[in-house]
């Protein structure tokens, strides 16, 4: 969850300065998700606007920065699968 200490949340926040851990990270992302669901209003077509882009986001990183990153090691270290 995105509870990381005020001074933290200040320094990100007004300073942009960058989330060092996942916590900082969480709680960027849900800041961000807060200002557009301010500016769009809570409906439906809001709500599945906010999990689509999320979820599109995760699936593009997985697909474009993790399999990479996996297929790699996978070469460096030797397949796991026969």
């Amino acid at each position: 969850m995105p509870y990381i200490p005020k001074v933290r949340r200040s320094a990100i926040e007004v300073l942009g300065e960058t989330p060092t851990t996942a916590g900082e990270l969480n709680f960027v992302l849900t800041r961000l998700v807060l200002r557009y669901l301010r500016l769009k209003g809570k409906s439906y077509a809001t709500f599945n606007d906010i999990v689509g882009a999320l979820e599109q986001a995760k699936d593009e990183f997985q697909r474009r920065v993790v399999h990479s990153y996996e297929d790699s090691k996978c070469v460096e270290n030797g397949d796991v699968y026969e």
